[in-house]
């Protein structure tokens, strides 16, 4: 009995600490961070565990451990479900995000994902100046010859963003606070003369004691900037989830989660070398009347993270 009531409490407190945003507590984050971002998985399991107290026939925690996957699968459901998209008649954007793992990844799987996709605009994380010449050779420029970089070399852990385009870029955007990782913004003219701005996203992962660990990476999705007037696409890798208090607080902004928009928001982007994709940590923001049109997850090769990529119909001007 002792047993069936650790796992039925465990799913409640589970469900209860998702539910309450645990996470936000300075002294929870710590742990409460990492953890949430297993919700999906909990979820998943939840219903199991209840139906395997039932068989056992231990009615007070099946009880309770039905009531806790029950709170937990209304939380995930709805990232399955594609959402009505606002009535956008604009110039369609295609935008392409990948985290390159401190350089490592694929340049040329990535320049093949530009193609496949028609990409019009690619943002890069972890991004070095050996990547910069690995994807030059694998044709990058010929199909995005406009670039916005920001390299940093001081250490394998501060990681350098670019951003490539196929219309013209210009410097300007949001004001960026200062991040561990670089954080580039841009703005991009298309050839009607309608202008977007770019966001290269890559705050700090919230690892505890790595250079701020939770109360750093809070801080620094906390600094990204609300939506302006013009239309404007936040790109990257947030290093959160949908279950991270601070990452639903950049939605309330006014922005939409293509991947949750689409009903795509459950597929994981991230995982641990040699092991099984985990968590969705990379994202495409989008501003208020923008509609998402597709989105997909893509692998690259030698990077610990996935490619996301999103079809965008902007507002008409």
């Amino acid at each position: 009995m002792t047993i069936s009531w650790a796992v039925a409490g465990g799913l409640a407190a589970w469900a209860v600490a998702r539910l309450a945003a645990v996470d936000r507590v300075r002294r929870a984050e710590p742990l409460a961070v990492p953890l949430v971002a297993a919700t999906p998985q909990v979820a998943a399991v939840a219903p199991v565990a209840a139906l395997g107290l039932r068989l056992a026939r231990r009615r007070g925690p099946a009880a309770t451990a039905a009531l806790a996957a029950t709170a937990l699968g209304l939380l995930v459901r709805s990232r399955r479900l594609p959402r009505p998209q606002p009535a956008a008649s604009g110039p369609v954007l295609r935008v392409l995000s990948a985290n390159m793992f401190f350089g490592q990844g694929d340049a040329e799987a990535i320049v093949a994902l530009v193609r496949q996709t028609r990409a019009d605009v690619l943002c890069l994380q972890e991004f070095t100046a050996d990547a910069v010449t690995r994807l030059k050779q694998a044709g990058l420029d010929e199909l995005l010859p406009y670039t916005q970089h920001e390299l940093r070399s001081s250490g394998p852990a501060s990681g350098g963003s670019g951003i490539y385009a196929r219309f013209p870029l210009s410097e300007g955007g949001p004001e960026m606070q200062p991040s561990r990782s670089a954080q580039p913004t841009a703005l991009l003219e298309l050839p009607d003369g309608e202008v977007v701005e770019l966001v290269c996203v890559h705050p700090c992962a919230p690892c505890v004691g790595r250079l701020g660990g939770p109360t750093r990476w809070r801080d620094e999705l906390g600094a990204l900037p609300p939506p302006g007037e013009r239309p404007r696409v936040l790109a990257g890798d947030f290093n959160a989830t949908l279950d991270h208090a601070a990452f639903r607080g950049v939605l309330r902004l006014g922005y939409a989660d293509a991947a949750q928009q689409t009903g795509n928001a459950l597929i994981p982007t991230w995982w641990l070398p040699g092991r099984r994709a985990l968590f969705p940590l990379d994202h495409v923001l989008v501003s208020p009347g923008c509609a998402v049109r597709a989105f997909s997850v893509h692998t690259v090769p030698r990077s610990d993270h996935r490619a996301v990529y999103a079809e965008i119909q902007l507002p008409v001007r």
